[in-house]
């Protein structure tokens, strides 16, 4: 059976009335159309579905079986309609963000609290993880963007955007004073006990290509999970803490460390916004994505 959608919802609106009159008026078309949209219904279901009543019609027990389903149905599809403009007028919502501590505390955090305070119905979801588990997140579908740390390689489906300039430095505590005012060779690296952070990052295997491409090889007494912590271990005199310098920063400034200085500077390299091709993304996201970097 193959039957018009369009007269279950005629037929919907004249059950609320009461009236084929009413129902005309709140869906703006004329009184016979909405009698032949009901008459149609009922040729095709084979049964009645209203009986006249002085002040309208009522439904028939026929009737009023179908319209408890009609009714679920339609008014399960006005409550999708109206979520759907609530989220493209940003009212709710939700976005899924895959990013990294160092992303999130010296990148992402700032926005997120700036989106917060215009869309605060709107729900953010961080996924917190090193680059190469973010961008798995981004190929499952998991996440809708990631922010990500250099270096790292990601299929052709996935848009790049560079968004923050970041730099590795070695730093020590007072233990190693010896070594402040030294140019030092990354040779010396060797003889030192280094805090760095563990294998699954780019960071950290950015690191080890850099001194491999310069002759060392880096043997680390402490491989931390958490960039902070390497800045903790430092400040103890633990070792010679490898870190991006925003990390340590603040306890640069207090002069609880020094940054150690060599004959080259380690490259700079960059936070990056990742985007799946093949990924939609909602209005809340594009309007976060916006606030990130005004082209993406």
């Amino acid at each position: 059976m193959n039957i018009d959608l369009e007269y279950y919802r005629i037929f919907y609106h004249v059950a609320k009335a009461g009236s084929f009159t009413m129902a005309g008026e709140e869906l703006c078309i004329s009184q016979p159309a909405v009698s032949q949209a009901v008459k149609l219904l009922e040729t095709n279901l084979g049964s009645r579905l209203f009986i006249r009543i002085p002040k309208g019609v009522k439904l028939t027990p026929e009737g009023e079986v179908l319209f408890s389903y009609v009714q679920r149905g339609y008014e399960y599809i006005l409550l999708g309609e109206d979520k759907f403009r609530k989220m493209l007028d940003l009212e709710n919502g939700e976005i899924r963000i895959g990013a990294s501590d160092m992303t999130l505390q010296f990148y992402l955090l700032p926005y997120l609290e700036q989106f917060h305070e215009k869309f605060p119905k709107i729900k953010v979801t961080v996924t917190n993880a090193p680059t190469p588990e973010t961008l798995d997140y981004l190929y499952e579908g998991k996440i809708d963007f990631g922010i990500v740390s250099e270096p790292f390689e990601a299929k052709p489906e996935i848009a790049i955007t560079k968004i923050k300039e970041i730099q590795d430095i070695f730093v020590a505590g007072n233990r190693f004073l010896q070594l402040k005012d030294q140019v030092l060779g990354y040779k010396a690296l060797e003889e030192l006990p280094i805090i760095c952070l563990e294998h699954n990052t780019s960071s950290r295997r950015y690191i080890d290509e850099f001194l491999q491409e310069n002759g060392v090889e880096m043997k680390p007494e402490f491989e931390l999970a958490m960039s902070d912590i390497i800045v903790k271990f430092a400040s103890r005199n633990l070792g010679i803490g490898c870190v991006v310098k925003d990390f340590a920063e603040e306890a640069l400034n207090r002069g609880e460390l020094f940054e150690l200085h060599f004959e080259t500077e380690i490259p700079k390299r960059h936070f990056c916004i990742i985007t799946g091709h093949n990924n939609p993304i909602s209005t809340a996201a594009k309007e976060l994505l916006g606030m990130l970097v005004p082209v993406v």
